[in-house]
């Protein structure tokens, strides 16, 4: 796998004249003529890349309904990340792949700001692209702005340029997390289905004698099985349930330690152990942070 290190390899792979600054850019989408180049299949990048694209030919579909505007679609990617983009078409790479932009910065950008610290609180840079976040005309408008508000700012660079780049960014993104949340709130029905889907994945999960001996669910095993990210996984049923998917596995485990406890007469360790745990001190430990008391107080406080 390759890394692109700087703006300036970037803008050559894509075809692109040298960057005005060296780690931030505004890339026109309708410009970008991809270099043909294996590197496409496998690679990763030290920036951080947002992307606004036009000219999507369908929806995204979620059973038998359409939640998601015509409009711009964006997506996002952050350093390290591996990437690869699939060409079917042996021209594709001389075709125009849109319209729109694409906002490159580099994570040396961002040092000594306090962005440096919170933009790993937004989880939406580890969606997978299927959970692209799709905007209204409106919302669209309000992108673009920002984008052409930071591509005029870097064409004079002083000793302000920074600062307000840096104020742009941390304003877009603090826009995307609020459609996002309206995003998830307009595809309500498909998501209070989700909720039921991950409590029967977790019901029969702590039924099976098979899956337990694997250990405890993870977040990353019920995201595979409904096929979303983890991440959008857990920010979907935060905003659902003010839970995200580690409390909702913790919350079904206590659930069923609890039946365990009161119906049956088996030890605390083998409670643990049925329940996917390797050690019972630390059955022992989630019970009590959970209920604040231990499994066996819990048990005999019935008797």
């Amino acid at each position: 796998m390759q890394t692109i290190n700087s703006l300036s390899e970037f803008h050559r792979l894509l075809s692109m004249p040298p960057p005005l600054h060296p780690l931030v850019s505004v890339v026109l989408v309708s410009e970008i003529h991809a270099v043909n180049s294996d590197l496409w299949r496998h690679f990763s990048t030290d920036f951080y890349t947002i992307s606004l694209k036009n000219n999507i030919q369908s929806k995204v579909k979620y059973g038998q309904q359409y939640y998601d505007f015509d409009k711009g679609t964006m997506t996002f990617t952050a350093p390290k990340q591996v990437q690869s983009v699939e060409v079917d078409k042996t021209n594709a790479f001389n075709e125009t792949i849109g319209t729109g932009y694409v906002l490159i910065f580099h994570a040396d950008f961002l040092k000594k700001h306090p962005l440096q610290s919170t933009i790993k609180n937004y989880g939406f840079f580890s969606y997978s692209l299927s959970e692209a976040l799709h905007l209204s005309d409106q919302e669209e408008k309000n992108v673009v702005e920002i984008f052409q508000k930071i591509e005029k700012e870097y064409q004079h660079i002083d000793k302000h340029t920074q600062d307000i780049m840096l104020s742009q960014i941390d304003l877009l993104l603090t826009y995307c997390n609020r459609f996002y949340e309206r995003q998830f709130i307009t595809r309500k029905a498909v998501n209070t289905d989700l909720l039921s889907k991950v409590e029967q994945l977790l019901k029969d999960y702590f039924d099976t004698a098979e899956t337990l001996k694997s250990g405890l669910p993870t977040v990353e095993y019920l995201a595979n099985q409904l096929h979303f990210s983890a991440n959008y996984l857990s920010d979907v049923l935060r905003l659902l349930t003010g839970q995200n998917a580690q409390q909702h596995i913790h919350e079904k485990l206590i659930e069923k330690a609890k039946e365990k406890l009161l119906t049956t007469n088996l030890s605390v360790s083998e409670i643990a152990y049925e329940l996917g745990f390797e050690r019972s001190q630390s059955f022992n430990r989630l019970f009590k942070k959970k209920t604040e008391m231990s499994p066996l107080k819990y048990r005999q406080s019935f008797d």
